[in-house]
């Protein structure tokens, strides 16, 4: 799923009532793409793409599937705002892949296994970023899983403050007030709960 939030987007995510209380697990990882200079205000969309049309990666001691972009010849079919490269891979004990130096910024998040990069190791659980223009090759000696992501400058810097980004302060001051007076949509459902701003 990738939700385009531009101009401001409400959503609700819930455990359905009867799967509530029984024993489940779940992995996950929510990533965050700003949108660049003069899209910042697109209208809001979601767009959901079954997991079988995105390209499946299966090259030696490599796999994993395109999310978003471009990866070793094959091209995901998700849309985006700018240039953007996002893929999921999974090396085999003794594999390496070579993270094209294409992308003016690139990283990867390791979520499971260590992996070496010019010798130096890293543990997973964490986000590694790359200089632009660098040739890197990714091994691991027992397999890995972990997140490829990277793209075009954004241009200018990005201000976070709870759920709202922009790249001017003056924005996130109006979001607020926004959030605030309920001039957001309400998501269908929630109409008796709200959730207040924080208090900093």
């Amino acid at each position: 799923n990738l939700m385009t939030a531009g101009r401001g987007i409400v959503h609700s995510e819930r455990t359905p009532e009867e799967l509530r209380g029984a024993p489940m697990s779940i992995s996950g990882l929510q990533t965050w793409l700003e949108l660049p200079d003069g899209k910042e205000e697109v209208a809001p969309v979601f767009e959901n793409t079954a997991v079988i049309r995105l390209p499946e990666i299966d090259a030696e001691g490599i796999s994993g599937r395109v999310i978003i972009g471009a990866f070793s010849g094959l091209r995901s079919p998700v849309s985006t705002a700018s240039d953007t490269l996002y893929a999921d891979l999974r090396l085999a004990p003794g594999a390496s892949v070579k993270i094209p130096p294409d992308a003016e910024e690139r990283a990867i998040y390791t979520l499971e296994g260590e992996v070496s990069i010019a010798g130096d190791r890293f543990p997973a659980e964490r986000l590694l970023v790359f200089k632009p223009g660098d040739e890197i090759v990714v091994s691991s000696e027992r397999g890995a899983h972990f997140m490829l992501f990277g793209g075009a400058s954004l241009g200018s810097r990005r201000y976070i403050w709870w759920n709202f980004v922009s790249s001017s302060k003056e924005r996130i001051e109006q979001a607020k007030e926004e959030w605030k007076t309920g001039r957001f949509d309400i998501v269908p459902g929630d109409e008796e709960e709200f959730i207040p701003l924080p208090d900093n």
